[in-house]
Formats: C-alpha cells, structure tokens, sequence
C-alpha cells in the first residue's frame, strides 16, 4: 500500500501517525515545505520518500509532486494530513488521482454549517433554526423568522472565528459595519446553555465506530475567543447513553470512512442540540489526551484501521483526562514546579502549543488523568489560579 501524507512535519504530534503507518509496512510518502533534514530522524526513516514543495498552499505544484510520486511508486492508495487547514486539498487530491476517501462533493456537508443542519435533522438529532445570509434582504429574514438573540458565523468556517453574538439592533448594526458583503453567513438562534461537549472517535473502511469518547469543555469556543479565557478541556470516562445514540447516529447520516471525527453539542439540561461536524480530530494535542484517558494508542489504532485490522483491546477502564493551558502574558498563582509536585504522576506531560494554536487556546498546555470529575475541576482551578493584580 501507497500512504501520501501531506505536511508530515507539522503539526509536530501527528508525525507518529506516519511513523505507526510505516510500522505496519505501509510505504508512506510525505509532502511538504520542510527541508528534508528539518524532519527529524525518526520521521525520514518512517517516510519512504519526501518531496518539498515551495509552497504547499499551490495546489498546482502539490499535484505535480503527487504525479511524480504516483509515477515513481505506482498508484497511490490514501491521501491525509487529519489537519483542517488541508482537508479540502486533500479531498481535491484524491478527486484528481481517484483514491479512496471523501472527495470535494463529499466535504460540502462537513464544511458548511447550513450543510450540516440537513445531516444533524436527518439523523434525527435537535437542533436550533438557522437561515444562510447572504445579503441584506436574507438577515431581515433571519431577524423576523428566528428574532434575537441569534449567532453569526460563516456558513464555511472554523470554530468560533468571525462569530458574533446578536442580541439587538445594535449588535445587527454593528455586524453590517464589519461584514464586508462577501462572506456568507450562517444565522442561528443563540442557546443560552454554556455547556458545550463532544462525541469524538474513529470509523474505519466501512464506516464502523471502533473507537468513540467524549468530553466537556470549561468554556464554549466564543467565548474562549472573545474573553481570552485559558482553555481547559477534559475527557470524560464513560459516555451518556443519550449523546452515544445521537453520536452514531449522525455518523451514520454522514456515511463518513476510515476518519476521524469531532463532533460538537451543547448540553441543554438533559438533552443535547448539535452544534458542528468536523471531519478530522480534534485540534491540538487533543488525540494525545484521548490515549491518556482510555490508555491506548490512536495513532497505531489508525495504522491497524488503514491495513483492515482491529483496533487494540482496551485493557484498562477509561478515566478523566484533563488538558488545560496558561498565557505567557499572565501571571499565575502557582509555579509549575508546585504543579510537577502538587499532582505527581498525574500529570502526564507539558507541551508548547504551537503558534498557530496558541492565540486563541494559550501557551504552555497541562494534561493530567483524574479518577473523578471533582478532582478535575480542582486541578483546573489551581492551575488556571491567577495573582491578584
């Protein structure tokens, strides 16, 4: 089997996915802008072949590189970077050569928000009316149909970026100030729940759920974006049944293969609204924080998935995993040599998120495991604790 990864190198985590591939006897292929000895030595003995491109944005050039790895090696079987930056590239790819996996046509229901409504109702899952805006006649709509408050985002986006809260007139006129008339949006009625969770997980070839997990957020993305508050996140140890059932079955509506998913809801008392689809998993380290919890290895699961094995068994029972970050900008209570001897060997490790990352979800992350919810919360508090100023 031809495995083309693209932007092996980054981001720096989801270079064992190459490495666990190239374990199971999978030629793996690598595109990217890195010079090759930027790779590291582990990642070059993983890669069969790497091909740099000048700019990986090109999709031009990245096709030429593909043809020239498709001519040297022979067909090639599976295009992937799991990155949302790439995911439309990668479907285009595959479009191009005719390989397995989710082509363009494919992505229009996990790109667009609107989209994503038709599966979610489909599936038989609640959601909040939503109209698509795209000029001014379109938000009068909105306004007399849903009223306020509603929340703006981009049909086509990520996350909370470009988002807005309307609650009013004003906050109405002040997106018309700021919208520049191209960019369709996405207008939905605001739920007043904060309590934003996920159903994650893994399908393979035939579309199977062989690995699902769920966990909370501390605070909803707008307003980790819009307050700047310190991400914190954690994975649950069991899954409500409710949102297990809702979960496989938006799966299934969406007939996604051997992916990865991300799927967001708010918790509203004792149902769930669906919120957003991603086709990849979630940002960041997030994967890193899966495997603490249930104590596995998703990047060697996926390898087995991609060869059309079983995942491992799952020796151990899951427990909470704990990821929660710190700004540079800020100064905290507690040092993090008071936070390597308040918790041991709970905490698992300490990353720098990457740059592109760490804007909105701050610098330096913390991942700890916990036995109870409680715990969790206590950690999240003497870590996240700042000085008085």
């Amino acid at each position: 089997m031809n495995y083309l990864v693209i932007s092996p190198f980054y981001p720096e985590n989801f270079q064992q996915f190459t490495i666990e591939l190239a374990k199971k006897g999978i030629k793996v292929l690598g595109i990217g802008q890195e010079p090759y000895d930027q790779l590291g030595k582990d990642l070059q003995n993983a890669l069969t072949e790497y091909f740099k491109v000048e700019d990986l944005e090109n999709l031009d050039e990245v096709k030429r590189a593909v043809a020239f790895l498709f001519y040297k090696h022979g067909p090639i079987d599976r295009i992937e970077s799991h990155n949302e930056h790439w995911l439309e590239m990668d479907a285009e790819l595959r479009k191009q050569f005719d390989i397995f996996g989710a082509k363009p046509s494919e992505l229009k229901k996990t790109k667009f928000k609107s989209e994503m409504k038709k599966y979610f109702k489909k599936a038989g899952v609640p959601v909040v009316p939503g109209q698509v805006v795209k000029n001014e006649k379109h938000m009068a709509k909105a306004v007399k149909e849903i009223g306020f408050p509603m929340i703006a985002k981009p049909d086509n986006g990520v996350g909370a970026a470009a988002t807005y809260k309307l609650s009013n007139q004003k906050d109405l006129d002040h997106f018309k100030e700021n919208w520049d008339g191209e960019t369709v949006y996405f207008f939905e009625q605001f739920v007043a729940s904060k309590q934003v969770c996920t159903y994650d997980g893994l399908v393979d070839s035939q579309g199977n759920v062989v690995f699902e997990t769920s966990f909370n957020y501390r605070y909803a993305p707008l307003e980790l974006l819009t307050h700047n508050r310190d991400n914190a996140y954690y994975v649950l140890d069991k899954i409500d049944p409710k949102l297990q059932e809702y979960g496989r079955a938006i799966i299934k509506a969406f007939g996604m293969k051997e992916r990865f998913f991300h799927i967001e809801f708010f918790r509203d008392k004792k149902d769930y609204i669906a919120l957003e689809y991603n086709n990849r998993p979630a940002g960041g380290f997030t994967i890193d924080v899966y495997n603490f919890a249930h104590s596995i290895d998703l990047y060697s699961d996926y390898a087995s998935v991609v060869v059309g094995e079983g995942v491992a068994e799952r020796p151990f029972e899951p427990q909470f995993c704990l990821a929660t970050t710190r700004r540079d900008k800020l100064t905290y209570v507690h040092t993090e040599d008071e936070i390597r001897e308040t918790y041991g060997d709970k905490l698992k490790t300490v990353k720098r998120m990457p740059e592109a990352f760490a804007a909105l979800q701050g610098d330096t992350l913390y991942m700890l495991t916990a036995s109870d919810e409680k715990t969790v919360k206590e950690m999240i508090n003497y870590i996240c604790e700042k000085e008085a100023k």
